[in-house]
């Protein structure tokens, strides 16, 4: 299933219902939506080091035009919230609370 890049309205139920709080559910779809923000900002960033150069030369115009397509391919991508959500409502975002552990001694 692709994800839509355009504004969908969502159910408000479906995005409670893994957690029992949207509150909560928003805080991990933030996350998520961080994370691959992180991920996809290092792989441009990769993708457009490979062009650089000092060298000013008829070349540069050759790389520029390419460098001009990966900058687009990344602008078409869904954003990653949409990405976020979509795992989210999918059950493919697995989270788990991480629970106060006390030494107790008997």
């Amino acid at each position: 299933m692709a994800i839509s890049a355009s504004l969908e309205t969502r159910n408000f139920d479906t995005l409670c219902a893994p957690t029992g709080n949207i509150y909560e559910s928003v805080s991990i779809m933030g996350r998520r939506a961080r994370q691959i923000a992180v991920k996809v900002k290092e792989e441009l960033t990769q993708k457009l080091a490979e062009f650089a150069s000092n060298v000013d030369n008829l070349e540069e115009i050759f790389e520029n035009k390419e460098q001009i397509e990966i900058s687009k391919f990344y602008e078409r991508m869904p954003k990653p919230t949409q990405v976020a959500i979509d795992e989210f409502q999918n059950g493919k975002l697995i989270f788990y609370y991480v629970e106060n552990q006390t030494d107790t001694q008997e």
